[in-house]
């Protein structure tokens, strides 16, 4: 069976006050649907001043891809 894959597109914004605004733009079929939908957003309020924000990942699907588990930082002083 081959290998079923998508393309996650966000945009991540470093923000000084609230550290990262991260957006989910959405999941693409292939890495040109993806790179289509950049090209869409490059020109609306916001992004074109944050060209460089745009992430695409690839992942596979039915696949685990946090493994690690996590540590809650809101205990720490």
């Amino acid at each position: 069976m081959a290998t079923a894959l998508v393309y996650v597109l966000h945009h991540v914004r470093k923000d000084d006050e609230y550290g990262d605004d991260a957006k989910l733009i959405g999941v693409y079929r292939t890495q040109d649907a993806a790179n289509a939908a950049i090209a869409r957003l490059l020109g609306q309020p916001g992004f074109r001043d944050f060209p460089e924000g745009f992430q695409v990942q690839r992942f596979e699907l039915d696949k685990d891809h946090w493994t690690e588990g996590f540590v809650d930082l809101s205990d720490e002083h």
